[in-house]
């Protein structure tokens, strides 16, 4: 379609044209020999356009260098390997250290994003983010990426886009008046004229970058301009070309539907403004332009001549290539390329510069070349420099400071420490942990209390009807065990609040760890004890002999002493112990346990899950059972509670940060005692202070349940 023509490939194949035409007038070069040309649209796919033999202009992916792929592919603009390497030494060399990243995404962005991360690693640069998106985008991941860049504390955004992406972003940040980023720029957006033209908001003030070498080819300018249509009869696309130029329709034209003005062919191409009359790219038209003549000495050299060439020569397109590889023609500037089809890498560094008249001017401020020693490679002159905002000096990043004047760089806090606002001091960064002061403490705290006192007062209600049918049936000495080992549960939390020292973080998961397996240790006796009773009541069975009071104290002591060499293992080999983590926020310390061997930590939470899934199979096997006051039910449902909670505590305790990964802890454990004490004992209590008719002796015997001491 008409409407889609793209005056920038255009005017890439003028600038080819033009070559061609100038050589073909030569008289040195190609005696007797006429090129010509044929153009292709490739519609911008990489996969089109190396289809065949050719040398690029403008495609800069360090993924065209591999031979194996593309083995007639030359190029006359470098890789984008050594621009990556380029600009992570430019942002060295400023001091930042802590930056963003966005890319194209596709092969360009990520293959020279990549190199670039690789060698900011090397070189100590730390990146914030790296996003990649690509224009067509729905709207909502480009803004996901705007929130992204609002979100972080880098002021550096180092882009790696084409020109076209970087508008889509430019248009997204000006809605959002997202000024006072300095940019750092890949090739493909940094000196493009129409990206600076179109900001309005002043988003890009004060970008730097790589830019191709300018350069100027006499004549090539004015022939550019000079392209008519009535002189170029037989190319449609030159039709095309000048009707969507003027928005006219010539009389022949196919599309034409007579509503349109008429062109004439003689309208005047000085006069517009617009992307083909914009001669800012002038380095790529050299680039053209050296392509051209390359091939041209390439076939000089190989049909052999002088004053006049061998005709009958067998040309193919890997002859020609593989001559080029070779071949150091001269003229203007010389052309070379290397094993990878390329040339050396020689880059400007230009700075977006404000005009009063709000115009921008791309100033060249220093040069990078890759041919040099390394510490020669790259070569400003900061006094011209203009920063974002059309400051002369960048605001420094969180984090970093500068107190001294006109300093290039900024000087990153220790770890503990965090900029201030003004950036020329390194304060104190606030510590952060749970403690008995805050409102979340205050409440946990409270809560452990309250449960430590509701088993104190189920244990007193207990003691006081000790010799009461439903205490003696229930195996009072195990039932008071376990309204021990629930009280150490409940006090166990506390440890977990305050700020963490040696002793408390170690204290703190063994604790929970041995107090836990005593409650479930003791309410799997139970459980057996149920399962056992039944079996006692069958005739000739004297299963009771070999699970009496004695065995049942010796699991409870045994299924304990493993959860205690688990732990003691644990604190030997790799103990908990307190950790500074500065990675959680940006200017907090997170004061935490970390866990020293998670091996340990992990196997003391699976020892005490195994021991309650075999708790909650035989309470479930035993939920049927002729049992004294439903123990075998109550037991199910409170086993039920604690795997419930246990198994939501995992994925809560791994997402939560900071503090309240401790908090989830604590609330899991305090959920799973509370469960055990509510579902075994306070049917009980309920019985025994508002039930006693249901508390006798009568009533148990119907049951037809031996009493169990």
């Amino acid at each position: 379609s008409v409407r889609f023509l793209n005056f920038r490939g255009f005017q890439f194949a003028q600038a080819m044209i033009f070559a061609v035409e100038e050589i073909n007038n030569s008289t040195d070069l190609l005696p007797g020999i006429s090129l010509g040309y044929k153009m292709y649209d490739t519609c911008g796919s990489v996969a089109r356009s190396v289809r065949a033999a050719l040398i690029s202009h403008f495609a800069t992916c360090a993924c065209l260098s591999d031979k194996t792929k593309y083995p007639s592919f030359l190029r006359t603009i470098p890789s984008d390997y050594y621009q990556s390497r380029a600009l992570a030494q430019l942002v060295k060399h400023f001091g930042w250290t802590w930056v963003g990243a966005i890319r194209t995404n596709d092969d360009y962005g990520n293959n020279g994003m990549a190199t670039f991360t690789e060698t900011a690693q090397q070189l100590g640069i730390c990146l914030e983010y790296s996003v990649p998106f690509f224009r067509t985008d729905s709207p909502d991941k480009i803004r996901k990426i705007i929130d992204i860049i609002k979100a972080s504390t880098s002021k550096v955004i180092v882009a790696f886009l084409s020109y076209l992406d970087m508008d889509v972003l430019k248009h997204e940040m000006s809605k959002h008046n997202m000024t006072g980023y300095q940019w750092v720029g890949s090739e493909g957006w940094i000196f493009d004229s129409q990206t600076a033209e179109t900001d309005r908001h002043h988003i890009l003030d004060g970008a730097i970058g790589l830019s191709i070498p300018k350069a100027h080819v006499s004549g090539m300018r004015e022939f550019i301009l000079n392209v008519k249509p009535l002189n170029s009869s037989g190319h449609e696309i030159f039709t095309e070309f000048w009707e969507t130029l003027f928005s006219c329709k010539f009389k022949q034209s196919e599309s034409s539907t007579g509503n349109e003005r008429e062109c004439t062919g003689h309208e005047d191409l000085t006069g517009v403004q617009n992307g083909f009359t914009d001669m800012s790219l002038m380095p790529i038209f050299n680039n053209v332009y050296k392509g051209v003549y390359a091939v041209a000495h390439a076939l000089h050299s190989i049909l052999g001549c002088n004053k006049t060439c061998q005709y009958k020569v067998q040309l193919d397109p890997l002859t020609v290539s593989s001559t080029l590889n070779v071949c150091k023609p001269t003229f203007r500037d010389e052309v070379y390329f290397n094993q990878n089809g390329e040339p050396p890498a020689k880059y400007e560094i230009i700075n977006w510069q404000p005009k009063e008249n709000g115009f921008v001017d791309f100033v060249t401020v220093g040069l990078y070349d890759a041919s040099l020693p390394a510490d020669k490679h790259l070569k400003l002159q900061n006094n011209s420099l203009v920063w974002a905002q059309n400051s002369k000096q960048v605001k420094c990043a969180e984090g970093e400071i500068s107190n001294t004047t006109d300093s290039v760089t900024c000087v990153r806090c220790q770890p503990e420490f965090w900029s201030n606002e003004r950036r020329d001091a390194c304060v104190k960064k606030e510590a952060e942990f749970l403690s008995y002061e805050e409102i979340m403490g205050v409440l946990l705290t409270a809560t452990s209390l309250f449960g430590t006192c509701m088993t104190v007062g189920v244990a007193v209600i207990f003691f006081r009807h000790r010799k009461s049918p439903i205490v003696r049936a229930n195996n009072s000495e195990l039932s008071f065990l376990l309204l021990f080992s629930l009280t150490l549960c409940f006090l166990c939390s506390l440890t977990f609040i305050g700020r963490p020292s040696d002793w408390s973080c170690m204290l703190r998961h063994t604790a929970f760890g041995i107090t836990f397996v005593l409650c479930i240790s003791c309410v799997l006796g139970k459980t057996m004890v149920v399962l056992m009773a039944f079996r006692a009541t069958l005739p000739g069975s004297n299963v009771m002999k070999w699970f009496g009071p004695v065995q049942q104290r010796l699991s409870v002591l045994a299924f304990t002493l493993i959860q205690v060499v688990i732990c003691i293992l644990w604190l030997s080999i790799s103990p908990p112990f307190p950790f500074k983590n500065f990675k959680q926020f940006k200017d907090k310390i997170i004061l935490e346990c970390a866990l020293g061997s998670a091996l340990g930590f992990w196997a003391v939470l699976g020892y005490i899950g195994l021991l309650a899934i075999l708790c909650f199979i035989l309470a479930f096997l035993a939920r049927k059972l002729p049992d004294n006051f439903n123990e075998a039910k109550f037991i199910t449902f409170s086993m039920l509670i604690f795997c419930a909670v246990w198994i939501t505590f995992i994925p809560a305790y791994v997402s939560s940060p900071g503090k309240f990964s401790v908090a989830v802890e604590i609330f899991a454990i305090l959920a799973s005692s509370f469960g055990l004490l509510i579902c075994t004992f306070i049917p009980k209590c309920y019985i025994v202070l508002l039930k006693p008719e249901q508390n006798t002796k009568k009533n148990m015997m119907g049951r037809a349940t031996p009493k169990l001491l």
